[in-house]
């Protein structure tokens, strides 16, 4: 599977900082230092409707880490998923009537081209779950074989008291784990199970579903959290930076996945860092694809919306908060891009390379691009009444922009 085109990325004089940045499992800000080549795995999406804001501002959050990575001149290696057959994936094909899997084909197709808008760089490694099965199916086996997983009327559930580490990633205790899994794909109150909490690892095949060879596990289909495992420790191995999704993920699947990937390789942990990117709500809820309150990235496009101030209107909230969608916060962003535009427009301004630094240290403190939006309105506004002798400084600004926040004046 491809990923979407790069945009390019402007050279900054100068180096950034390490990133500092806050780690679910420990509850704290850590600083990652990694060797030349950063590591970084992003679950994707579930290709059975278009890209909202949600996604995007997940994306975004992960798309600063790259930005700043880069400007500390390392290499980045990026990897993400695609859960390109699922229940839900296979529940709305049903509901439209539609071939599933040129459903997930389709809104695969319309994420990369909101992805490509929305300036965010592309991971190196960008992998289905359909295509990356062939390497799924023999972790499984060794997880049975290794007595961490067991049979159950055919399917194939994972153990988590297998784990030594289990409940390390969320810190979550068994009741709230219990409800969580019940509310998120899990199944706790099937009979039969060791523990309510053990995931499923393969799915034998349903009638009038679709299934492939699983080997010694007999035809079927992956669990979601062993997909994540295989393509992360094919593409990344253990011990990578970043495992990186929505604040929704922490448990069950990067708790899971985590779970698997420490019993099948005996290291911990899975990640240096778990990060997560809060929920995005409209009306007074969480944008769900169950609820339908939805907005979604390509209608804003399709009314005309420029995807700089989509950007810009993600970038106003950090990362880590659960914040609202309106249509102020839309008006805000575009209004804010005008005042830039006009600013760099201009053929001087005041100097700038303060600016670069005060970008560069917001974001490397818990990825702070309030802060960093903040500074850049200095600058415009000191552009706007005092104009500058710096013939320079409105294209530094432009650079500094678009590599570290990804928007294009």
């Amino acid at each position: 599977m491809h990923a979407w085109p790069a945009s390019e990325v402007p050279a900054l004089p100068g180096q950034g900082r390490d990133l500092e940045i806050h780690d679910t499992a420990t509850g704290a800000l850590v600083t990652l230092a990694p060797g030349p080549v950063a590591r970084i795995y992003v679950c994707g999406i579930t290709p059975y409707d278009a890209t909202h804001l949600g996604h995007a501002a997940t994306y975004n959050a992960f798309d600063l880490v790259q930005r700043v990575w880069l400007d500390t001149k390392r290499q980045v290696h990026y990897v993400q998923n695609v859960t390109d057959i699922d229940d839900p994936l296979l529940e709305r094909a049903e509901r439209d009537g539609v071939d599933w899997a040129g459903l997930a084909e389709r809104e695969t197709a319309l994420f990369r081209e909101d992805m490509t808008a929305l300036r965010m760089l592309p991971p190196r490694h960008y992998i289905g779950a359909v295509e990356a099965i062939p390497g799924i199916v023999p972790l499984v086996e060794r997880l049975r074989d290794a007595g961490a997983a067991y049979d159950l009327d055919g399917d194939v559930y994972f153990s988590v008291d297998s784990d030594p580490h289990f409940g390390a990633v969320s810190g979550l205790d068994a009741a709230a784990m219990r409800l969580l899994s019940a509310e998120r794909g899990g199944d706790p109150d099937r009979p039969g199970k060791k523990n309510p909490l053990d995931p499923l690892l393969w799915m034998s095949a349903r009638e009038g579903e679709p299934s492939w060879d699983g080997g010694s596990l007999g035809p079927g289909r992956p669990g979601w959290h062993i997909e994540c495992v295989a393509i992360a420790l094919d593409h990344l191995g253990m011990g990578f930076d970043v495992q990186g999704g929505g604040s929704d993920l922490a448990f069950p699947h990067h708790e899971m996945g985590a779970s698997h990937a420490q019993v099948l390789t005996g290291q911990f942990p899975m990640a240096k860092a778990y990060v997560h990117a809060g929920m995005v709500a409209l009306h007074g809820e969480k944008m769900s694809k169950s609820k339908g309150n939805l907005v979604f990235v390509s209608q804003l496009r399709r009314d005309g919306v420029d995807p700089a101030a989509i950007r810009l209107a993600l970038l106003a909230h950090h990362y880590r908060s659960d914040w609202e969608w309106t249509d102020q916060v839309l008006r805000d962003a575009e209004r804010r891009l005008e005042h830039w535009r006009a600013a760099v427009s201009r053929p001087d301004g005041p100097p700038a390379e303060g600016l670069v630094e005060e970008i560069r240290a917001a974001l490397s403190h818990d990825l702070d691009a309030p802060a960093a939006l903040d500074a850049v309105d200095r600058w415009a506004d000191r552009q706007r009444e005092d104009g500058g002798t710096d013939d320079g400084a409105p294209g530094v600004v432009s650079r500094a922009v678009d590599a570290l926040l990804g928007v294009a004046l």
